[in-house]
């Protein structure tokens, strides 16, 4: 049959990215805890596309795809994209998955148990270049400083979402990740409390008092001294609860610093 795609465009001009967007599809990640975790993922998947070609096979995308699905996690992430870029006849491919990751998480005192979401991704470029970046977004709760200072009973106090970005150097996990950027605010969000799990979240908050700024801060600082990761970005956002508006920072690491 014909090859529509390689026949030779009106306006033959290099194209950067060309592919699949916004594709719902069932994989299996890594689970520090029970080996591993089935979940649904959106993906983005691209390569280039040469002047003399018409369009590209979008067919193929889902075909390679659909052979790692069962193993979708850092490890393969560079052999995935290699795949996808042989499969293409291309010389770059990229490809962004984002999906829900589900940690059992138990309450601070009673123990109470449930599952706690966290969304993730994975971001990676293969080509001229190579790139490969892990994301996750993790809920925390924070309590003002100032409030604490200036009030003789209480303090305001919020929940704030922060999103890492991290380009690896090694294998890490993404519970330990989370688990940094969770020690770094007032205290951690948790799925289930009790009462006496409540009055401990409280009053561990107002003893470890946290601006926005201190979050991002204590992040950069210990992802720093970890030697698997060569570049950070960390961003922190308070949904406030005594104003009509957001807090936010954000701080990034200069290349290779201290590595």
């Amino acid at each position: 049959m014909k090859d529509v795609q390689r026949q030779t465009p009106e306006h033959p001009l290099y194209i950067n990215k060309v592919g699949v967007k916004g594709l719902k599809y069932p994989i299996v990640v890594l689970d520090k805890a029970r080996k591993d975790q089935h979940t649904v993922a959106s993906l983005n998947i691209y390569v280039d596309l040469p002047r003399e070609f018409k369009g590209t096979h979008m067919s193929r995308f889902i075909e390679v795809l659909n052979e790692y699905r069962q193993e979708i996690h850092i490890k393969k992430f560079e052999h995935i994209l290699e795949e996808i870029k042989k499969s293409l006849g291309a010389s770059s491919a990229h490809l962004e998955i984002s999906f829900p990751y589900f940690i059992e998480k138990k309450a601070p005192v009673t123990g109470a148990a449930g599952l706690m979401e966290y969304r993730c991704k994975l971001i990676g470029t293969v080509g001229e270049n190579k790139d490969f970046r892990v994301g996750v977004k993790v809920p925390v709760q924070t309590l003002c400083p100032c409030s604490k200072e200036i009030s003789d009973n209480g303090a305001h106090n919020q929940r704030g979402i922060v999103s890492v970005v991290v380009r690896y150097n090694s294998f890490f996990w993404i519970e330990d990740l989370i688990a940094i950027v969770e020690e770094c605010a007032s205290s951690p969000v948790y799925p289930i409390l009790k009462r006496p799990d409540e009055k401990y979240v409280t009053e561990y908050a107002y003893d470890h008092p946290m601006f926005v700024e201190d979050v991002v801060r204590e992040v950069a600082s210990r992802l720093d001294k970890r030697k698997e990761f060569s570049w950070y970005s960390v961003e922190a956002e308070n949904f406030e609860s005594i104003h009509n508006h957001n807090v936010y920072a954000y701080i990034e690491s200069t290349h290779n610093e201290g590595k």
